[in-house]
This record gives structure tokens, C-alpha cells and sequence, in this order.
């Protein structure tokens, strides 16, 4: 059963820049740059069945209008409990109306809704055993954090290990956007 996603690969050189966004954060796990992506829609373990409709219905989602992005910031989940840091990007319409379809198409062939708030990021590192206050104090040695900006070609469906997340990730169907 392949675990499924769909996302926006990175470009290398923003993913280059990215990398050189390390914090000095002991015990986290950094992702490779390039496994970076902006997850759409968690889909999870399907059957092969499942994962062919998948495909055919995303292959009606070529040609979707393009759009920017922008990584404007970073940021934590977790709270007073960090579990990782990422990279945030600015909620476009494009971007939010190609998550949009994403889930409809995803629902479209029975699949349950996506029970959480699409927040759209990159996640660079996993955090276990980090404390709010060690992780404030190296956000604010971060410094400035430039806008990087690139205007994606296509979306993803790719698949994963059961795992707790960080890739490797494979590419098992490339969707192009329009220019």
C-alpha cells in the first residue's frame, strides 16, 4: 500500500537558501533540501486501486492557473511542545484554490475529509526534546529572514515510507500548472 501525498516541490536554489536557514538546535532532525515541498493534501496508505483513481482525477487538475509563492518566514509547531520548525508561506488564492481542489478531488474518490486547517509550509527540521525557550532563543539569533519566491510548473503526487515523516520521497506522478 503506497502512503500518498500531493505538493509543490521546492526548487533547488530556494531549497539551497532554506538549508542555510539551520538553527544551532541539538537533537533536531533536519530535512534533506530535497525533500522539501509544500504538502496540498495528506491522502495516507491506499491501495494500488485507490492510488490509480487518484491519479486519474489529478490528471484532470493539469492546466490549473499558476501562481507564486512566497516563504516569507519561520515558524514553529507545537507550542510549548515544539515538534518542528518550518519555513512559512504566504496563503496565496492560488495557492489556497489549488489546495481547494485538491481536497474535492481527494474526497471525490471517497476518501475522508482532511480533518486539519491546510496551513501552508516547508518543514526543515524535526524537533524532539526541545524546549519553547531554547527554541525562541535560536529563531531570534536567526536574524532577518529575506521573502524567496518562485512560481511552481506543476504539482506532485508523491509517496513516502511509514515513518515519521522527513522523506526520502518519491515522485510517482508530475501535474503541470499553467503558465
Amino acid at each position: 500500500m503506497p502512503r500518498l501525498f500531493t505538493g509543490l516541490a521546492i526548487p533547488a536554489e530556494i531549497g539551497l537558501a532554506l538549508s542555510l536557514k539551520r538553527l544551532s538546535l541539538p537533537g533536531a532532525r533536519w530535512i534533506d533540501p530535497q525533500d522539501y515541498h509544500i504538502t496540498l493534501r495528506f491522502i495516507g496508505d491506499v491501495d494500488r486501486p485507490t492510488a490509480n483513481d487518484i491519479d486519474q482525477a489529478l490528471l484532470g487538475l493539469e492546466g490549473t492557473a499558476g501562481f507564486e509563492v512566497t516563504i516569507d518566514q519561520l515558524g514553529v509547531f507545537g507550542g510549548d511542545r515544539p515538534r518542528s520548525l518550518y519555513a512559512g508561506v504566504v496563503p496565496e488564492p492560488g495557492l489556497m484554490h489549488l489546495q481547494g481542489v485538491h481536497e474535492r478531488v481527494i474526497q471525490s474518490v471517497g476518501l475522508a475529509p482532511e480533518g486539519r486547517k491546510f496551513t501552508p509550509h516547508v518543514t526543515l527540521a524535526r524537533l524532539r526534546g526541545i524546549g519553547a525557550g531554547e527554541l525562541a532563543r535560536a529563531l531570534g539569533e536567526a536574524g532577518s529572514f529575506a521573502p524567496m519566491r518562485f512560481r511552481p510548473e506543476a504539482f506532485v503526487l508523491y509517496s513516502s515510507k511509514d515513518s515519521v515523516g522527513g522523506g526520502p520521497y518519491v515522485v510517482e506522478a508530475t501535474y503541470a500548472l499553467a503558465s
